[in-house]
């Protein structure tokens, strides 16, 4: 069999699984599309067979290449950066993304208006400690531009083995000049639920991502702070939180609320409308509730955030979420490559669609900003190894000590709070000591600290009144 012929015959399975995988209703004009898809392909077929017979560089003209280009502009047209198409490599790192681990910078990113742009650091990562934030956008990878660069030749460029490095040159809201970070690769550990208590009484709880573990650990950490303190309200942080898997959305959903929908799903394939309910009987229905976003909320945090807004069950506050609300079905292709397809879009309980548009807070609160010369200063903090080494020679550290180590650093070009480089400190040295980690830090966190105030005000005004919150 012939090269063309091999490739004509899949380009036939790729379509007719197309359409039996989605077992589209086909009706008006698209019917119409469909009686002409034949001579469509037709058209095709006389392309590639003239490419194949007249090309100047025979050696190009790998059949394979040839197809998944064609696909890849196939899906182009549709204007819709959600959509793709996956190599077999690229589909099978997808893949171990969602298991919960990967190797890279610890950066989800995605395709917003035309730019190559970071949707979220993942806490705890490389990108997130060297300051790579939300909302930036990747103009190169190693002084090469990301200007038509596909999102999954992205992915493959900032994706590496552990120990290497990767210089990106990202642009910023409010910043003039690009800045240029160095970062080192490392295993993308995604633990995905993380929880302590604040005041005493406020349970809170830093969902990272949405994977196949986050419902068990959501459930281990709920019931730590219901055996080890008297929870009087809860704080779910969502921020920077990228999105994940739905039924990990749902699952999170379910757990503080008791009736009502979480999310509803619509799309062209009936299969695909589907509304999503609350479960009774849930233990963590009565406390009072606030949720954190950001910018960098997307997905399944966009959805867990409508599902607690509409259903009245607690307060949001922070910016407003980052407004990816579609519904991507991967479908394998023969040969283990796949496409990512978008197939329906979320629609929160009061039928509103978040796609493109987000969802705004109650209550508007700045994040903590750096200035020019912090972030810079910060930056070279980091990429130096001051921290860690400074550490490593003095566990602990005395007064004398540490004010002489404030000194190099002034040296050095590093000029921070001696207040904030003592909590920087002191966190790397927990980290050494195998200490716990602490997950928050009211004095540079003002969504946090306005989620608390609001919290304890609540309470003192039920103390002081008698009146509580209609849950």
């Amino acid at each position: 069999m012939t090269n063309l012929k091999k490739v004509l015959i899949l380009l036939s399975i790729v379509v007719i699984a197309g359409f039996t995988l989605g077992d589209i209703r086909v009706t008006g004009a698209a019917k119409d599309n469909k009686d002409n898809i034949y001579e469509s392909i037709k058209t095709f077929s006389d392309a590639l067979n003239i490419v194949q017979r007249y090309y100047v560089d025979e050696d190009k003209l790998d059949s394979k290449e040839l197809i998944y280009g064609a696909i890849k502009g196939m899906l182009v047209t549709l204007d819709d950066s959600h959509t793709r198409f996956m190599t077999p490599e690229v589909y099978k790192e997808m893949k171990v993304e969602t298991e919960g681990s990967f190797g890279g910078l610890g950066i989800v990113i995605g395709i917003k208006d035309d730019r190559l742009t970071v949707i979220s650091p993942i806490e705890g990562t490389p990108a997130y400690e060297i300051g790579v934030k939300a909302g930036d956008w990747i103009s190169e990878i190693e002084g090469a531009t990301t200007k038509d660069l596909a999102l999954e030749e992205a992915v493959q460029k900032l994706r590496g083995p552990k120990g290497t490095n990767v210089t990106i040159t990202v642009q910023r809201k409010g910043v003039e000049e690009p800045l240029h970070f160095t970062i080192t690769r490392d295993i993308i550990e995604m633990k995905s639920v993380k929880s302590d208590m604040i005041d005493g009484k406020i349970g809170y709880i830093r969902i990272t991502t949405f994977n196949q573990h986050t419902d068990k650990e959501l459930s281990l950490s709920l019931k730590k702070l219901a055996d080890e303190e008297k929870v009087e309200s809860f704080i779910l942080d969502l921020r920077n939180n990228p999105g994940g898997l739905l039924n990990a959305a749902i699952d999170v959903s379910d757990k503080f609320l008791n009736s009502g929908t979480i999310v509803s799903t619509r799309g062209r394939d009936l299969r695909q409308n589907q509304e999503y309910g609350a479960r009774s009987g849930n233990d963590y229905i009565r406390q009072p509730m606030v949720v954190l976003i950001n910018q960098g909320s997307a997905s399944a945090s966009e959805i867990v955030t409508g599902a607690i807004k509409d259903n009245k069950r607690g307060v949001v506050i922070g910016q407003k979420s980052f407004g990816k609300g579609s519904v991507q079905t991967v479908l394998p292709l023969p040969d283990n490559s796949a496409l990512a397809i978008t197939t329906a879009k979320y629609y929160t309980p009061a039928g509103v669609s978040i796609h493109g548009k987000g969802i705004e807070p109650d209550i508007t609160v700045e994040p903590f900003k750096w200035g020019g010369e912090e972030q810079k200063s910060m930056e070279k903090l980091k990429e130096g190894k001051f921290i860690e080494d400074f550490t490593a020679e003095h566990n602990p550290y005395t007064e004398k000590q540490f004010s002489k180590f404030m000194k190099e650093l002034a040296a050095h070009g590093i000029a921070l709070d001696e207040k904030l480089m003592r909590k920087i400190t002191d966190k790397e040295l927990r980290r050494l000591n195998g200490e716990k980690e602490l997950i928050y830090d009211l004095d540079t966190d003002p969504q946090l600290k306005s989620a608390v105030d609001l919290l304890v005000a609540s309470r003192i005004f039920e103390d002081r009144t008698g009146l509580q919150s209609k849950q």
